[in-house]
């Protein structure tokens, strides 16, 4: 990859544009048909570049004070409407330095989100009829007034899937992938909620879990089209994996851990550690981990559920908190041979085309 500082000089000199120098960063990024993974890589199995250095860390607290300061002011003096137009506004124009000049990682995470974030409420508020959504989903009732309805859910995602697709074009953030599949995601429930309100209502966890299949399966597309995960394509598949992760936990272990307080609490306490096994399996085979966060919730609950069932109710929260801690620690200590233990037990071809950049299987080294 072509080091920041090597550009920046040639810039400096007139050999090239600061343009150039963009475009020539994210070529090099690309760059990943014949990929050479490093020693340093070959230890850390999803490497995500967050920060650069701590100027990072300083110039994000700098914006969080910023823009968080600004949409107060801005919703107070002049409505929500106007609020979350200024911070979008601010958030593109902050990027045009932080992102497209300087490069620096975590700003530019933060400030396509705030982006893309103040865009969908600032849509959202301007279409939306004042109807809500609380009353069939509350999860979706994103803004406590209720400006949120059906039709201005669909018209805000849709707008803000092209500001993203804007966004992405300028300045090729990762993460504004994943944005603009959030976006894509709530303009179909919103046009099923319009379309059919009672049905979508009632079926509500089910689109969520198609939903976070959907996402997925785009987040496995850019992980076989970077197997070694030495390019951007990995970046992108990490946002798209956090994203789907809690799409398709949350509705199918919520309503298990809300029957852990029935009669039939160990029954289901046991059902979602099983689902968690399956999901770990998952995990493991496409060497992602951010499904198994998602649940470590839930997998709490049913851990203090089996605990306070087997008589040690007083100490059931920090014995079940142990009890994941050892979990996490025992599968992130074993991650590797357990992952190569997997990928010998899938058939051959699959397993060449899966991320493995440490657990090769036979006969693909």
């Amino acid at each position: 990859m072509i080091e920041t500082a090597f550009l920046d000089r040639a810039v400096a000199r007139g050999i090239i544009t600061q343009a150039q120098a963009h475009d020539l960063a994210g070529l090099s990024r690309e760059t990943v048909d014949e990929p050479v993974p490093s020693a340093e890589a070959a230890r850390d199995d999803e490497q995500l570049r967050l920060v650069t250095g701590f100027a990072d860390i300083f110039v994000t607290i700098g914006l969080v004070l910023f823009l968080g300061t600004a949409a107060y002011i801005g919703t107070e003096v002049a409505g929500a409407l106007v609020g979350h137009v200024l911070v979008a506004a601010m958030a593109w124009g902050l990027a045009e330095f932080f992102t497209r000049r300087r490069r620096m990682a975590l700003p530019s995470i933060v400030l396509l989100l705030a982006f893309a974030g103040a865009s969908f409420s600032a849509l959202a508020f301007a279409f939306g009829d004042g109807s809500g959504l609380g009353g069939w989903v509350p999860a979706l009732d994103l803004f406590g007034s209720g400006a949120a309805s059906p039709g201005g859910l669909a018209i805000a995602g849709l707008g803000t899937l092209a500001l993203c697709a804007l966004h992405f074009r300028r300045f090729a953030v990762p993460v504004t992938i994943a944005a603009g599949t959030a976006a894509l995601a709530a303009t179909l429930l919103g046009l099923a909620f319009a379309a059919a309100p009672e049905a979508a209502a009632r079926h509500s966890d089910a689109l969520f879990v198609v939903a976070g299949l959907a996402v997925f399966a785009l987040g496995m597309r850019y992980d076989l089209a970077d197997p070694h995960r030495s390019g951007r394509k990995t970046d992108i598949a990490f946002w798209l994996h956090l994203l789907a992760a809690p799409l398709i936990v949350h509705p199918v272990l919520s309503n298990l851990v809300t029957v852990t307080q029935g009669a039939t609490s160990s029954t289901a306490a046991l059902a979602v550690l099983a689902i968690v096994l399956v999901l770990a399996l998952v995990a493991l085979i496409t060497d992602r981990r951010a499904i198994l966060v998602a649940a470590m919730v839930y997998t709490a609950v049913a851990f203090g559920t089996l605990i306070r069932d087997a008589g040690l109710a007083s100490r059931s929260l920090p014995l079940s908190l142990l009890a994941l801690g050892a979990f996490v620690l025992l599968l992130s200590a074993g991650w590797h041979p357990l992952r190569g233990l997997v990928l010998r037990l899938l058939p051959r071809g699959l397993s060449a085309r899966l991320p493995h950049p440490l657990a090769h299987p036979p006969g693909t080294r």
